[in-house]
């Protein structure tokens, strides 16, 4: 593993026929998940791989500040919340004592040993990955220039380029707020400290998933949205989960933001239409942007869309032929399994593959408790698109692995084309909603039916085996079977 940022161009020797990367240079800009997803494809092919980064540490967002921490975190406030709240008679309930500072500390540790085995390592082990350090930007379309930490300049001419600059936190402009101490997720994530009241502005996935953890770990948490919990999805899941939280203490105000923001040097001051909102902290979650914006795309006739994200074709491809992307910084959605998935696909391409990345079936997962989880088109969405559809929608205190679990909060939603009975798309608010959903995801892959899916054998006592009873739902009452009945 070198520092070097010298390189010349290497000779292209690679053809649609051979599929080889041999004697390509290819540069990297980004060290994230999709950055070495691209790598570790390119090298596998006789490629040279220069990744270069401008951060302290590798890995990008995901193991970082964003996937692993998070989950930790929310499996912790998980543990917390069942000491205290669940439903078995003869397990005595008791308060929990947190100790934020230790749970940090563990999180962290995972952090830091999930870098080294995932990311640091592969460097250490494969001699055709060579780490360069430093902020990239396009001269031309065939030259990166890379700004040094000593203050000095190189520059670099590769055969290819993959973009994986991934995302950060966007700041909405609210008077006021630029000039106090908020955090964003990253801060959040790594409090050694539990505020008091927790103010957190945002409606989506990382605004509720901690939210919902501060809550259990013992704060009381405000929640303001722009429009509504989860506006881009089946308005049902958002209503069902804002019920959900709010039976947990959590206060939320929709079609709110604050006019105005300030500090005090103790107290954030947040001015609404509904007055004022008085709280020892501030979580600022109103989505991410970009980090192309630093890359001079201009220079390179790469085109991004107006909100700065590198548009890229199903292959992965920019404007620029010789240019590709992967990741958060694109115009794809921002899901880690993604990024990784289309950084493999862009170091296919630039070796001679011609492989297009299929997003029709991507499952999502909002890692609330219960978990949110979608793939394919929701009601809405089929009806925009010209497809008439059907739909059932099951409870889940008609799934006895819920009734089991004395935990029948959400449901599971299936929606088919009309005509066809095929699935065109699935929604579910349940606990391990995240497992369930790939199912539904492998049934809408394959074209199944809702009569194909409700055929199948699924396991008595698990929360997949509601897809198969919704499935049943349109053809039958699924309250007159019995038990498991096939």
């Amino acid at each position: 593993m070198s520092d070097c940022c010298c390189t010349t161009a290497s000779p292209e020797a690679v053809t649609a026929e051979t599929g080889s990367g041999e004697g390509l240079h290819i540069a990297i800009v980004g060290t994230g998940s999709g950055a070495f997803a691209a790598a570790i494809k390119a090298a596998e092919r006789g490629a040279q791989v220069s990744l270069i980064e401008a951060a302290d540490i590798i890995g990008g967002a995901c193991v970082n500040i964003g996937c692993v921490p998070s989950k930790v975190m929310i499996q912790g406030a998980h543990i917390a919340h069942l000491q205290a709240h669940h439903a078995f008679e003869g397990i005595a309930l008791q308060t929990p004592v947190i100790d934020r500072r230790l749970m940090v500390q563990q999180q962290q540790a995972l952090v830091a040993e999930l870098r080294h085995a995932k990311y640091e390592s592969i460097l250490e082990d494969n001699p055709n990955i060579n780490l360069i350090r430093g902020k990239a930007h396009f001269r031309d379309s065939n030259t990166l220039v890379i700004e040094k930490r000593d203050g000095g300049e190189a520059t670099l001419t590769p055969d290819r380029i993959i973009l994986a600059v991934g995302a950060r936190p966007m700041i909405p402009e609210i008077p006021g707020l630029a000039d106090t101490p908020y955090w964003t997720s990253t801060e959040a994530l790594v409090a050694e400290a539990l505020p008091q009241h927790l103010v957190v502005l945002g409606g989506s996935v990382v605004a509720l998933e901690l939210a919902q953890a501060f809550s259990r770990l013992g704060a009381r948490v405000t929640l303001m949205a722009r429009s509504t919990l989860l506006s881009r999805e089946d308005a049902e899941l958002g209503a069902e989960l804002q019920t959900i939280l709010e039976n947990e203490g959590m206060q939320i105000r929709l079609h709110t933001v604050p006019q105005k923001v300030r500090h005090d040097g103790k107290q954030f001051v947040l001015t609404t239409e509904a007055g004022d909102v008085q709280c020892d902290q501030l979580l600022v979650a109103t989505g991410r942007q970009s980090n192309a914006d630093t890359l001079m795309l201009q220079n390179a006739g790469v085109d991004a869309t107006a909100a700065g994200n590198i548009i890229v074709d199903d292959h992965m491809r920019t404007s620029a032929e010789h240019i590709y992307a992967a990741g958060d910084c694109t115009s794809q959605p921002q899901f880690v399994y993604v990024a990784a998935a289309a950084g493999t696909r862009a170091a296919r391409n630039m070796t001679g593959d011609d492989v297009a990345l299929d997003l029709s079936a991507m499952p999502a997962v909002v890692f609330t408790d219960p978990q949110v989880a979608t793939v394919g088109l929701s009601e809405q969405q089929a009806q925009d698109a010209g497809i008439k559809t059907t739909s059932r929608k099951l409870t889940l205190d008609n799934v006895p692995r819920a009734l089991a679990n004395l935990d029948t909060q959400g449901f599971i939603k299936l929606v088919a084309e009309a005509d066809s009975g095929r699935i065109i798309g699935c929604q579910a608010i349940a606990s391990q909603a995240g497992e369930l959903i790939q199912s539904a995801a492998l049934a809408i892959r394959n074209q199944m039916t809702v009569e194909q899916l409700a055929d199948q054998l699924f396991p008595y006592l698990t929360m997949v085996e509601g897809l198969k009873l919704t499935a049943q739902t349109f053809n039958k009452d699924v309250k007159q079977l019995s038990c498991c009945a096939g």
